[in-house]
């Protein structure tokens, strides 16, 4: 009998502590999605993209045009598959030759 009942108290730990977890993951992104509304109207609000939108932006301009289909600019004007013709050049720091 006592295994009974040790048995029933760990499956009650184990129902009460998933749903304090449940009830945390579900808060987290409730405050997530609030903040989210919040940082959209201040942005409307203000005419400021956010931060990650902007950056999101940045890394999508200098990425490969055939990765983002929608991108306007491409990869500096080379179209996809056009081999472009560069010269080498050694590149040195003018603090190192000085000391």
């Amino acid at each position: 009998m006592p295994s009974f009942i040790s048995q029933l108290l760990r499956f009650a730990l184990k129902l009460v502590l998933a749903v304090f977890g449940i009830i945390f993951a579900l808060s987290l992104l409730a405050a997530t999605l609030i903040f989210l509304l919040w940082r959209q109207l201040v942005g409307l609000f203000t005419g400021k993209k956010p931060a990650p939108i902007m950056a999101f932006g940045k890394f999508q301009r200098f990425s490969p045009q055939d990765l983002w289909a929608a991108s306007a600019g491409g990869a500096r004007g080379a179209k996809p598959g056009e081999v472009v013709d560069v010269e080498v050049r050694e590149v040195r720091d003018d603090k190192r030759l000085q000391e």
